[in-house]
């Protein structure tokens, strides 16, 4: 599925607009999915795909566009400690944000929740983790090193469990982002 998206970005940034490019994707059955816009309409909400590499953007409107993504580990489970490099799963909120001197800019999540304690403690529980293991934080969307937007085309995992966008479009959202946004990490 990678190649598939690398390939349709490729071939829908030389047929598009270079503007109206970034708002473009193919859905799962290969069809085009295109909204020409000037920005989301309303409240946004962020859905990022593990398994496609992807992070889509919806609004009052309905979907508004789709960026490639990458994150920590190569291995697309589940966040269970510090330290694992894995991208946690669920339903969160931006709690901050803030113009990164690495990263071009940072929204920060909030990991652990309620949620992410709750599966922690279970796994815990069942033996899963170690006894002594924490749980982590610092969880967020942001751009690559500077000059390395390379990185997420060849779909190289290297974060230690946030996302990582190219920096232009990390640029954009954080533009109409808004602290409290919901943001739905799933596989």
């Amino acid at each position: 599925m990678k190649a598939t998206f690398v390939l349709t970005s490729v071939l829908l940034g030389s047929m598009l607009p270079a503007h109206d490019a970034r708002h473009a994707s193919y859905n799962h059955t290969g069809n085009l999915k295109f909204r020409s816009t000037a920005g989301p309409v309303g409240a946004v909400y962020i859905v990022i795909d593990k398994s496609e590499y992807a992070l889509s953007v919806y609004d009052n409107e309905g979907w508004y566009a789709t960026y490639p993504v990458v994150f920590g580990s190569d291995n697309q489970g589940d966040k269970k400690m510090e330290g694992d490099n894995k991208t946690p799963e669920g339903s969160f909120k931006i709690i901050s944000k803030r113009v990164h001197d690495k990263w071009s800019r940072f929204m920060a999540i909030d990991y652990p929740n309620d949620e992410s304690r709750r599966k922690f403690t279970l796994r815990k529980e069942r033996g899963e983790i170690p006894a002594n293991a924490r749980i982590g934080g610092s969880i967020g969307i942001h751009g690559t090193w500077p000059h390395e937007d390379f990185v997420v085309d060849r779909y190289k995992n290297w974060t230690m469990g946030c996302i990582s966008m190219k920096c232009g479009d990390v640029e954009e959202i954080y533009n109409f982002t808004r602290i409290g946004t919901r943001v739905i990490i799933q596989k």
